[in-house]
């Protein structure tokens, strides 16, 4: 006993460490995903100074997802190996770097170079991140620093949107790109300043539970947790990847006015449903096991006819296109809260994070990795279908307009079926709990 009371008293918990060091992961998770927006951010420059179709803009990011999830598995290992400081310096030097060195991209192959590095750099923020803070507070206080960090989602993806646009508005892509690694860099010396825990410093006493990866395949649940992820993360890589674009061709703002338009509904969106997810899904977990899943299935049908609306506002309808879509991206941002929490209620503690890896494995191949890709493809075919229409032989910008408020309906088509995937979800969960 007087062992685990000196532990407990050297816990980071017990002094200013953990505060710190969760401060310092939030501005990292922030700049992680205002670097991985900063493509969509700038899609409009890029393929008018490059000559690009949709379909080559989604491959950017979609190139970039590709490699993220299957390198996100060694990083993994690593992380649980190796100093985690030294891997996040390093992870953030070297997407920094290639961020930064897209600024003097002279052919669309070294664009998908740039993100190429960029993956590399970016897959060892979340597995090193989480792991920290997992020993920087012990069990039952590690949901809200664990919310705090996912709130660098919405939080980077809006901020890369508001500063972006308008800096490659008034000097050019290439210095937003500039812009956009310098903070990245800054924080490479200021996290190896940082003191890492030792791992399991937060546990009360150490686990002795035995489970295999393989009991994480006999969950049921599960694999409609894999294909809700592939639904909801198509729809999110697509609008990160071409809102921007759909804001300056349908509603004609330049390339600063329309990232604002779209960090707004990052912004206000990703933070009232992240915040609202979590809240109400605790407080339904409490009374019946199935809540989180059926409020995230809820959330999802709602978000289907504001995203249909939203997409269909035309030219001279921004407040309401910004108003029904920031109500969309906040219903699909519920899930993030209500389903990882699913997910631990129904895999064993001692493979919870195998089952995560095999999670963001899935459901970044399937669905985030194609979002983009192929909304982009919709958007080039239905332009040149608006225009054969038409009669023109050229894909003017207003037929490219025309086809990708089309292609973006595939969204609320989507979050229907994400709906149906999650109710599916939930009633098999109930089971699958108990047997924990």
């Amino acid at each position: 006993m007087p062992h685990m009371a000196t532990r407990a008293a050297e816990t980071p918990t017990a002094s200013g460490i953990a505060i710190k060091s969760l401060i310092v992961l939030i501005l990292v998770n922030i700049m992680n995903f205002y670097d991985r927006h900063v493509g969509g951010a700038l899609a409009e420059p890029l393929r008018k100074e490059f000559g690009l179709t949709d379909t080559q803009i989604g491959m950017i990011s979609s190139i970039f997802t590709w490699l993220y999830a299957f390198v996100g598995l060694p990083m993994g290992l690593l992380a649980d190996r190796v100093s985690r400081k030294g891997l996040l310096a390093a992870g953030i030097a070297v997407w920094g770097s290639l961020t930064g060195m897209a600024a003097w991209a002279t052919t669309y192959f070294m664009l998908l170079v740039s993100r190429l590095g960029l993956a590399v750099g970016e897959s060892a923020c979340a597995p090193v991140a989480t792991s920290w803070i997992g020993d920087l507070y012990p069990p039952a206080k590690r949901s809200r620093p664990l919310a705090l960090f996912m709130l660098g989602v919405p939080v980077g993806g809006a901020l890369s949107f508001f500063f972006s646009g308008p800096i490659a508005q008034a000097f050019g892509w290439r210095r937003a790109m500039i812009a956009a690694a310098i903070p990245a860099l800054l924080l490479v010396p200021v996290v190896l300043m940082l003191r890492e825990p030792e791992r399991g410093a937060a546990e009360p006493r150490p686990s002795l539970e035995k489970a295999s990866v393989f009991d994480v395949f006999r969950v049921p649940t599960f694999y409609w947790i894999i294909v809700s992820g592939a639904l909801v993360n198509f729809n999110l890589y697509a609008l990160g990847t071409f809102l921007p674009a759909f804001m300056g061709r349908v509603h004609h703002l330049q390339v600063g006015k329309a990232n604002i338009a779209t960090g707004t509904v990052y912004l206000v969106g990703g933070l009232l449903g992240g915040i609202f997810g979590g809240h109400w899904g605790d407080r339904i977990a409490r009374h019946r096991p199935d809540g989180r899943l059926l409020i995230a299935a809820i959330a999802a049908f709602v978000a289907a006819p504001a995203a249909f609306i939203g997409v269909r506002q035309g030219f001279g309808s921004l407040f309401m296109a910004v108003v029904f879509l920031t109500a969309a991206y906040g219903l699909l941002n519920m899930y993030y809260g209500l389903v990882y929490a699913s997910i631990q209620d129904i895999v064993a503690p001692a493979v919870r994070g195998t089952a995560m890896a095999i999670y963001f494995l899935a459901m970044y191949i399937l669905g985030a990795s194609f979002g983009p890709v192929i909304t982009g493809k919709l958007s080039d075919n239905l332009a040149h279908r608006a225009a054969a229409a038409a009669g023109s032989v050229k894909v003017t910008e207003a037929f490219r307009a025309i086809g990708l408020q089309q292609a973006m309906l595939v969204i609320p088509v989507l979050a229907l079926g994400l709906g149906l995937v999650l109710y599916a979800g939930s009633r098999s969960i109930v089971k699958d709990a108990r047997q924990v």
